[in-house]
């Protein structure tokens, strides 16, 4: 403040000109003229230093979209479906021209506490990853396992689009037989069209080549041309797809009052395949 004092002083006491002024200092011309204005206007306490903090950051978002993120997001999750960014930003798209970017929302949950660190998750970046380049040319089916209320274990087939993952058939049954996905399948492709090739684990209901036979799956592949490829033993990651859908899934089941029978955790199955399509 005290040179500041004293090249306002030099300019308004001794009347000498801001370019004498920053010159004779090493200062620049406009800094001593704004010193000047603010004298006139202030006084000099009106020199003391000002603050260098942005009045208003530019990429903040306002506190209203970010109560209507939140409020999303927690709507989402005690319903049990998907609460990340990309859903979140579909659901706003629906109700506003110009919802806030997958990014921003992304920046906005993080912020408020609902994104934690996970360092030792491995970067996205160390891992090979394929994708079909068109709807059908792949489809992925895995069975997983769910209980009803009285502690019944059943299984849930499902089968996915690889390339769009649109859930092409979910269907529960006491204990899924060969016959039980051959006719899924045919059941999906009377909805979606069959598909050029399917992926799936070394189950048995799928295959029989450690057998040294065929599987009715296989047979049905074979007289319809469909390529039929398996996935490494023990590596559920060829099928990664799928199996992030049986997780999808199961946190929505899992939200909803426990089915007491098959055919009512079938209808909340198709009531979660509708809403994630």
């Amino acid at each position: 403040m005290d040179l500041a004092r004293f090249l306002v002083d030099a300019v308004v006491m001794e009347r000498r000109s801001c370019r004498e002024v920053a010159r004779a200092h090493g200062v620049s011309k406009s800094w001593v003229a704004a010193l000047v204005s603010r004298f006139r206007a202030g006084g000099y306490e009106a020199l003391a230093p000002r603050s260098k903090v942005a009045h208003r950051v530019a990429n903040k978002s306002p506190a209203d979209l970010e109560d209507r993120v939140v409020r999303l997001r927690k709507e989402l999750t005690d319903e049990g479906f998907d609460g990340g960014a990309q859903t979140i930003h579909y659901h706003l798209s629906l109700t506003e021209s110009s919802p806030p970017s997958v990014s921003t929302i992304w920046r906005i949950l993080k912020r408020r506490g609902f994104i934690q660190a996970q360092p030792h998750k491995r970067p996205k970046s160390s891992y090979v990853r394929f994708e079909a380049s068109l709807p059908n040319e792949m489809w992925q089916s895995d069975v997983t396992f769910f209980e009803l209320k009285d502690g019944t274990k059943v299984e849930i087939l499902n089968f996915l689009d690889d390339f769009s993952r649109v859930c092409v058939a979910s269907k529960v049954v006491a204990t899924t037989s060969a016959p039980d996905v051959v006719t899924t399948l045919y059941e999906a492709g009377g909805v979606w069209g069959l598909p050029a090739a399917l992926l799936t684990d070394n189950g048995a209901v799928y295959t029989a080549s450690y057998r040294h036979g065929y599987s009715a799956m296989e047979s049905e592949l074979f007289h319809l041309g469909i390529d039929y490829k398996h996935a490494r033993p023990y590596h559920p990651q060829t099928c990664g797809k799928v199996e992030r859908f049986h997780q999808t899934l199961k946190k929505f089941l899992t939200k909803q009052p426990r089915a007491e029978t098959i055919a009512e955790l079938q209808a909340q199955v198709d009531r979660f395949v509708a809403y994630y399509n």
